[in-house]
């Protein structure tokens, strides 16, 4: 943050005209007596993530390249299969990657061997019902998958959050601004700028959300937890 005068903005006035011609500025003129302070404010808000993508796949071996995408391609039918059984609508399931590579055996001065050839098929799985996904990826690995990663826990609908942490943005900044007001013996006269630098709509999962739980019955559980909305703002203010 800065505290700039006025006086100094405007003695750079003459210098900006000159040159206007190559390098037009940009900071907008105060048009009243006063100081100039610049606030760089984030807020923030809470809310419980409503859904959890996982990327769930299939990966198979065979001595041929055909075997190799025939046995993957029947497994991952049954993951599909099962994932409809579970209610997931098909608008959140979508192929992420499809890969077939040729293993090989090295030696010492020999050309490298082809031994086989591995076929992975991965698809990313949105779960709008987070408390059921565990259930839903044990019935998965069940059914074939043995590759998961995730979860990537998320909002669906940030906007009303995003804007909780606006407000909450420039009522800081402003609190801030009466504080170095005070403390330079002027008030806060007016806002004279608002500009928004960045925002994180809660997108990021909470440590330990994916783990395994104890017990006889063990099951995979999911727990959302909270996660932070955030924006951060530059806000000016003309003090006096």
């Amino acid at each position: 943050m800065k505290l700039l005068a006025t006086a100094a903005v405007l003695a750079a006035a003459p210098f900006a005209a000159a040159s206007a011609q190559t390098a037009p500025s940009v900071v907008p003129m105060i048009q009243a007596d006063g100081t100039v302070l610049d606030i760089t404010a984030t807020g923030e808000t809470t809310r419980v993530p409503d859904v959890a993508t996982i990327r769930a796949g299939v990966v198979t071996q065979n001595a041929s390249a055909a075997g190799a995408l025939a046995e993957n391609a029947d497994r991952l039918a049954r993951v599909m299969a099962a994932l409809k059984r579970a209610g997931v609508a098909a608008r959140d399931i979508a192929t992420a990657n499809v890969s077939l590579q040729p293993q090989y055996r090295y030696g010492d001065n020999v050309p490298p061997v082809i031994t086989g050839y591995q076929a992975s098929n991965t698809v990313s799985v949105r779960f709008r019902a987070i408390a059921q996904s565990g259930a839903i990826l044990d019935a998965l690995v069940k059914e074939g998958a043995n590759q998961i990663d995730g979860p990537n826990l998320s909002i669906d609908k940030p906007e009303a959050a995003l804007d909780e942490a606006r407000a909450d943005a420039v009522k800081r900044a402003r609190a801030r601004a009466e504080l170095y007001a005070r403390a330079s013996g002027m008030s806060v006269v007016r806002v004279v700028s608002i500009a928004e630098n960045g925002e994180n709509a809660g997108g990021a999962p909470p440590p330990m959300a994916f783990r395994m739980a104890k017990g006889a019955d063990s099951a995979t559980q999911i727990a959302p937890g909270e996660t932070d909305v955030t924006v951060t703002l530059s806000v000016r203010f003309l003090l006096k």
